[in-house]
């Protein structure tokens, strides 16, 4: 392994400015430190307003189940999937179950009391304590051989910039919500530093060929393929960002305005842009900890592009005895799917960088919802699907778990990098210890 000096020597010698320091200083050639272990990393999605439990879940459990109508985009993934029916978030106390159905999702704790009224319940503020997913980032960047530039990267799909219990699902500690960047330029300028606006990303290809073809003539065959993979990758988001609008990134609200409905036909463009991002800074090291919120809690999408016209959650309120909305929910639900199938895909296509495999084979995707279902407004059978191989969990699976509460699986993602937490959140739905059976 070459030690940090050696390495900034190395580069130094080169001439290689910091603007392309994002691009090389992960190349398994260079063997920093965090390359020598296994990288595993961790994904949570999230899509809202519930799903529609009998074209969801399987009808069978075990090995042999089937995915039913909105998981049909998973099969090629049947054996890198595991499904869990019957995690329930059993977090009680303040606030609507919309509010803390994602303030508790990846806290497991409770809301504090406030002043945000949502229902008929009581109004609350924010949640008690942090979520899983900065619990593990946390526990990575302690150790040299896991830290990386940004511990953990927090996307968004039309996410409300207004911050407010409904809008908010990552916590680095109690009152301290964490705001998604769902604009794939700021994302990009957050990642590689040197895009300012859209005028400047014209030029940042040609600021960086002269110090990326330094390094290429100075390092591996292999280094040299992902180096061409980063810039090629930034070409293309280059080409999509200058040909979008520049108000194509405008945020839904909860009531949406007729002006909106433009900028919400983006969704599918912004999200590939999303994930392809995503995986660019997977495979660059720069984080093995990311969250994808899609539109918030109560989220008001009109999903025009799958000929549906209804907001999403005014659908999700429609009765089960409504066939053309269930329609139409199996038909929202089936496209998360599709965008969780593309991630998994761009996973499984891409080598792992200095180890074996693909990145899917080291990397755990979480989907899961604020709610069991929406016109309930049940908090329990709250969806898990699980893809990927990342955590070693066994695969190829569907469970049916019975109410058992979801606190047990957030420790669960937390041992399966090696952080043995005996609770986490609230510590009385903690006691049984990890959720049964997924090693």
């Amino acid at each position: 392994m070459i030690p940090t000096t050696a390495r900034r020597d190395f580069l130094k010698t080169l001439g290689v400015s910091a603007a392309a320091l994002p691009f090389v200083a992960n190349l398994p050639g260079l063997a920093f430190a965090n390359q020598g272990a296994r990288k595993q990393r961790l994904v949570i999605m999230f899509s809202p307003n519930g799903i529609t439990p009998k074209t969801f879940w399987p009808t069978t459990y075990g090995a042999d189940f089937a995915f039913a109508e909105s998981l049909t985009p998973l099969e090629p993934f049947k054996k890198q999937t595991l499904l869990l029916n019957g995690v329930s978030d059993r977090i009680a106390g303040d606030g609507d179950n919309h509010m803390r159905g994602i303030g508790c999702l990846l806290t497991g704790t409770e809301l504090f009391p406030g002043n945000i009224q949502g229902g008929s319940h009581t109004p609350a503020g924010w949640a008690k304590g942090h979520s899983i997913d900065q619990e593990i980032k946390t526990f990575l960047q302690k150790d040299a051989a896991t830290r990386t530039r940004f511990g953990s990267l927090e996307f968004g799909v039309m996410v409300p910039k207004h911050a407010d219990t409904w809008t908010r699902m990552v916590y680095t500690a109690a009152n301290k919500p964490v705001t998604p960047i769902d604009d794939p330029y700021a994302m990009l300028n957050k990642l590689y530093g040197r895009t300012k606006d859209r005028e400047v990303l014209a030029s940042v290809l040609d600021d960086l060929t002269a110090d990326l073809k330094k390094v290429r003539d100075a390092v591996s065959t292999e280094d040299r393929r992902l180096l061409d993979e980063h810039a090629t990758f930034v070409r293309e988001m280059e080409q999509e960002l200058k040909a979008a609008k520049t108000d194509v990134l405008a945020h839904a609200v909860p009531h949406l305005d007729p002006g909106v409905k433009q900028e919400n036909d983006r969704i599918p463009q912004i999200s590939k842009m999303q994930i392809d991002l995503m995986v660019n800074a997977f495979a660059a090291d720069m984080t093995r900890v990311a969250t994808l919120q899609y539109t918030n809690s109560v989220g008001q999408a009109r999903m025009k592009w799958l000929g549906i016209d209804e907001n999403h959650h005014e659908l999700s309120h429609e009765p089960d005895s409504n066939a053309k909305a269930q329609e139409k929910l199996t038909k929202i639900n089936k496209w998360f799917a599709e965008q969780l199938a593309y991630l998994a895909k761009r996973l499984q296509d891409t080598p792992e960088p200095g180890g074996g495999g693909s990145m899917l084979d080291n990397t755990l995707i979480v989907w899961t919802n604020e709610l069991g279902q929406g016109n309930s407004h049940t908090m329990d059978n709250v969806p898990f699907v699980l893809v990927g191989n990342g955590l070693d969990f066994k695969m190829g699976r569907a469970v049916n778990h019975k109410k058992l509460a979801h606190n047990r699986l957030l420790m669960s993602l937390a041992h399966g990098f090696g952080h043995r937490l005996d609770k986490f959140g609230n510590p009385d739905y903690c006691k049984d210890g990890v959720l049964p059976g997924l090693t």
